[in-house]
């Protein structure tokens, strides 16, 4: 096959995008017809252009554009993400101003992030990453006036990791002599060899949203449009920064288990996890809590990379395919309660599973994949990593380390668990706010839903027929090394079992309704309820705030000290506020200030 066809999705997305530009207004629906052809043409090609992997295209004897098995399922996943965002959108955006621009903006992520997938010079690469960071500042402002901060913030993280990611590039130039990623293999026994890794990681993570380059994700979540978040921070980002994690790590570099940068890379992904998870379990606003949620699950993915062992590198590559499916499906179904209740503060919401019924079946298997549960998919994906962590320490890794990052995963699960206990509570099965008529709200139309149950169903079938599917077509070709499992899970035996418990459960339920009884407000000796005091769900875990250790840290964080943006910019001020006091224009000052530089200037030269 010609190997020009790996432009395809890139030139067509790009023209889409710039015809959206130029539709005028009063023409309706052309704008969201021509995206929803565009995105469906690109995910057909996608699927066209895995078939044939590898591809590869030429210029002047180097090869430029490459697809292989690793970049072959995401430039699938990124295609898939973009038609279903569409057709979301198609929806949710209707009637809100500056369509054009959305629809062009997401269309140009798409070829953007297609063309820094294929791209095999590190310089194209660099050029599309840009793009693509320039993009997202873009659509992040688009949520109006009070988004701007939020952009801007998004901007200057991610485009200064750019800036670190030029400076590896430049180191990966002089050491290997070329910029073609198929012909670089630098060994990591070096300081400067050490150096570039690192510029790129930093590069990468802050694309994925790693700590601590995470800070804009919360603070967009709160202003961006949502299918943005959806798009972007749970989808996207998070394939192509865990991309070239992958690239780095085993293609460019060769990361050896139990070597220091695997464990620096473990230790990242330890403490984001329980970091970020910690920190969505005291929020009180849906798209902020999905949103450290998204910078958690990143954790999981560096742990398991890190591990450098064929297991766990599959674990963590497998679970970035897992998370932007589950973590998308969270936001476009948190987006159609948002859609219909006009807010997305938990104390303003309750009572919504029978007013949603479909939204609130696809939330709850969402919620269950990323929290670990067996059959989903977000279970099978966090097993590997687990094994891959084990396989560390007993393999004669650094023990104690890997154990606290085991843990630390671990335990990471259980608190997504019980945040997500929280967040059903308090959306779908608690009691209503005084505020809410529950009988008056219906299910969001089709175009808003079935992207939801399309992202519900792979949440499902990557877990059961997680071996099968996505393992033996996708991730497992994509690695090096044969992936050995430790213990037993079958995945079609488990869902056989919790099946039968379910219909057991159902039998059980019919029977109990089969005996005549009455239903009653709760008896509280003759008071009535004021509806303050309901139960909500809200405040579930605001007790983990006062505890001793934790206060600190909440009351830390609640200042910003923790945010890597904030902290720089408080640091320019103290020096622009220090040259503000130098700079006094008054003349005697400066004489003084020049007189006290010559003696300085002639005491050095009589010390030699």
């Amino acid at each position: 096959m010609n190997g020009a066809i790996l432009a395809y999705p890139i030139i067509l997305s790009f023209i889409a995008g710039l015809v959206c530009l130029f539709i005028p207004k009063r023409i309706k629906a052309l704008r969201e017809v021509v995206s929803l052809i565009a995105t469906l043409g690109c995910l057909i090609i996608s699927f066209q252009l895995f078939a044939k992997r590898p591809i590869g295209w030429q210029f002047n004897n180097a090869m430029v554009l490459l697809l292989d098995n690793l970049s072959g399922f995401i430039l699938i996943a990124t295609c898939l993400f973009g038609f279903l965002i569409v057709l979301y959108s198609v929806g949710f955006m209707a009637e809100k101003n500056r369509l054009k621009e959305y629809y062009t903006y997401i269309l140009w992520t798409v070829s953007a992030t297609c063309a820094a997938l294929v791209s095999n010079n590190l310089i194209l690469l660099l050029a599309f990453w840009g793009i693509g960071g320039l993009l997202l500042y873009l659509l992040i402002g688009l949520g109006g006036p009070q988004a701007s901060s939020a952009a801007k913030k998004t901007f200057i993280i991610v485009g200064g990791s750019d800036a670190v990611m030029i400076a590896g590039i430049a180191i990966i130039w002089i050491l290997s002599g070329t910029f073609q990623i198929d012909k670089v293999s630098i060994g990591v026994n070096s300081s400067l060899a050490i150096t570039a890794f690192l510029c790129v990681f930093v590069a990468a993570i802050a694309k994925a949203g790693a700590m601590p380059f995470h800070t804009w994700i919360p603070d967009s979540s709160e202003v961006a449009p949502l299918p943005v978040m959806a798009f972007l921070p749970a989808s996207l980002d998070k394939l192509l920064g865990i991309y070239l994690l992958a690239r780095l790590s085993f293609d460019m570099f060769s990361l050896q288990p139990g070597s220091a940068l695997s464990v620096i890379l473990m230790i990242v992904g330890a403490v984001t996890i329980i970091a970020a998870v910690m920190m969505a379990l005291v929020q009180h606003n849906l798209k902020k809590l999905l949103s450290y949620h998204a910078v958690s699950q990143v954790g999981y993915m560096v742990l398991g990379i890190a591990t450098a062992v064929p297991v766990g590198i599959a674990g963590g590559i497998f679970h970035m395919l897992n998370n932007a499916i589950y973590k998308c499906c969270l936001f476009l179904a948190g987006g159609n309660v948002e859609h219909r209740m006009r807010t997305s503060e938990l104390s303003q919401l309750g009572g919504l599973a029978k007013a949603l019924p479909l939204t609130f079946i696809t939330f709850l298997i969402a919620s269950f994949s990323i929290s670990g549960i067996p059959p989903f998919n977000g279970f099978a994906s966090k097993w590997m990593v687990y094994q891959g962590v084990i396989s560390v320490f007993s393999n004669g890794g650094p023990r104690f380390t890997a154990f606290l990052c085991l843990m630390a995963a671990m335990f990471g699960s259980a608190l997504t668990l019980a945040s997500f206990m929280k967040l059903i509570h308090a959306i779908f099965l608690g009691t209503p706010s005084s505020e809410v008529d529950t009988k008056r709200i219906k299910e969001v139309g089709p175009l808003m839903i079935l992207p939801v149950i399309v992202l519900a169903l792979l949440c499902v079938g990557f877990g059961v027929f997680a071996f099968a599917i996505p393992l033996r077509l996708f991730i497992n070709p994509s690695i090096e090394g044969e992936v050995v499992y430790q213990g037993f899970w079958n995945p079609s035996l488990a869902t056989g079992l919790i099946l039968a418990g379910v219909v057991l459960g159902f039998v059980i339920y019919f029977i109990g309704t089969l005996k005549t009884s009455r239903s009653d407000s709760a008896y509280i000796g003759g008071e009535v309820l004021p509806q303050e005091a309901r139960v909500s769900g809200v405040e579930f875990y605001n007790t983990v705030k006062d505890l001793n250790i934790l206060a600190r840290v909440y009351s830390l964080a609640n200042r910003k000290m923790f945010d890597i943006y904030e902290q720089a910019k408080r640091w320019v001020f103290y020096f622009s506020d220090g040259l503000k006091a130098v700079h006094t224009g008054i003349l005697p000052t400066y004489i003084t200030w020049l007189l006290a530089g010559f003696a300085i200037i002639l005491f050095l030269l009589a010390k030699q």
